[in-house]
Order: C-alpha cells, then structure tokens, then sequence
C-alpha cells in the first residue's frame, strides 16, 4: 500500500534528469549563489545556496495546496509578489555595494565573520529570496504536476514528493556552486582592492536582478 504511494522509479529517474538539467541552465538563483561566492568565500556561498535551495520547499507546499494557482490567477498579487522579491534584491545588493571594503588578503572576506553576516543570516539571505520569488512559483506550478501521474492518484502527495526531490539535487548542486566559486573568489580576494570591487560586482548583479523581476511581463 505503501509502495503505491510513492512515485515510481520511472517518474523518479525522469524526473531528476529533468531537475538537474533545469538546476544547472543559467538562472538568477544559480548567479546569485555564484556571484555571492566569488564575492564572499566559501562559507557565504555555500549557505546562501543552501538557503536557496531550501527555498523550494515553500514552492513545493504552495503548489501541493494550489496556493501557487491562486497567485497566478491573480494580477494584483503577483505583481506585488514581483515587486516585494524584486526590492528584496536589491535591498541585497545596495547593501553589499554600500558595505564593500578591501579584504584582508587571507582566505575569508574581513567582513564575512562581521556579525551582520552570520551564517544563519546568509542561509535566510538565500531563503528569503528564492522564497518570494513569484517566477519560481509559476515554475513549479507548471513544472511539478508534468510529472505526477494520474493513475497512481494522490495528486498532492506526488507533488509533495517530486518537490522533496528537487530540493535535495538543488542543495547539492547549488551547495557544490558556492563552494568552487568561493575557492575562486577567496584567490581573488588576497588582493585587498580586489576583494572590494568583488562585493560591487556582487551587489549590481543582484540589483540588476531585482530590476529585472520588477519589470518583466
């Protein structure tokens, strides 16, 4: 009884192609993660990707309870979806532009053990922003219900488990961006000025993100 509540091996290993595929096409979640590792080291990237990633748990729940179509169906909802994750962003990123500094030229960002910039406040960076981003809430109510199938019945269950399944690959996959753009990043910063102007990079592409979301159709 158990075994038929579970998605299939077919669906599983159909899926996860798919998601790894989608995970790793250049996105603004993937940038962000790379842009912020480079940026920050290691240990910043890692965890606002992880935040990220767990991000798409709440997408998952909201397309299980068909909260995502109730957005979607709603204008005035979604653009003040869009507008909230796009002012999120660049909030993101004026601040990093505004805090950029030289680093001290040892394997960490100075800045990175400041207190502002706890671990848990990188991983709720990530979370937050990946959380109230409406487009990723579309995609997941597009993308999940592809792979469900009917036959098998509990509908929800499925998607529950189809989003488990993304969440884990993208916090291996994003988890795996922050850590190799950190050790790129972390090169870099050995040149204090470079360090500085990192962060700057960091925070345009973040505000150049925000934008973008605000705008779009």
């Amino acid at each position: 009884m158990l075994a038929d509540m579970l998605i299939s091996l077919p669906q599983l290993s159909a899926f996860l192609v798919v998601a790894v595929v989608v995970t790793l096409a250049p996105g603004p979640d993937n940038l962000m993660v790379l842009s912020l590792g480079v940026a920050r080291g290691r240990r910043a990237g890692v965890l606002f990707g992880l935040g990220c990633a767990l991000g798409c748990l709440n997408h998952t729940l909201l397309a299980a309870l068909g909260v995502s179509a109730l957005i979607a169906a709603s204008p005035a909802a979604f653009t003040a979806l869009k507008i909230a994750g796009g002012a999120y962003l660049i909030w993101l990123g004026i601040q990093a532009i505004r805090n950029a500094r030289p680093h001290d030229g040892k394997s960490q960002p100075s800045r990175d053990a400041a207190p502002s910039e706890r671990p848990a406040r990188l991983f709720a960076k990530g979370l937050v922003a990946n959380a109230i981003n409406p487009k990723v809430i579309l995609f997941f109510l597009a993308f999940l219900p592809q792979f469900v199938d009917a036959a098998r019945g509990h509908a929800g269950w499925q998607i529950v488990q189809l989003g488990l399944v993304f969440t884990l690959q993208t916090v291996v996959i994003f988890g795996t961006i922050g850590w190799f753009a950190g050790a790129v990043g972390e090169r870099l910063a050995r040149h204090p000025a470079t360090g500085a102007w990192l962060d700057r990079i960091a925070g345009g592409i973040f505000v150049a993100l925000g934008l973008r979301l605000i705008v779009a159709r």
